[in-house]
């Protein structure tokens, strides 16, 4: 199955995260297929940048995201 999930980045304890569209079994910062966006919680308002094209694309195809990036999506307004 195809989930929509963030890859961690950043250095220790300043954390930035990529929405990326990865299969489930790929380790968390390993192997992806598409990166749709970004996360930054470390900055005042929280930054989320995620392209709502890509990320409609592969809703329609049926890819899942977990709690957090369905979170980030409504904020976003990419879903409802």
């Amino acid at each position: 199955m195809v989930r929509i999930r963030l890859r961690r980045m950043g250095a220790h304890k300043k954390p930035f995260y990529r929405v990326i569209v990865a299969d489930q079994r790929s380790p968390r910062d390993g192997r992806f297929i598409e990166e749709l966006g970004y996360y930054d919680p470390m900055t005042e308002p929280k930054t989320i940048k995620i392209d709502a094209e890509k990320a409609q694309k592969w809703l329609n195809e049926g890819a899942q995201p977990t709690e957090t990036v369905k979170a980030l999506f409504k904020k976003s307004g990419i879903i409802e």
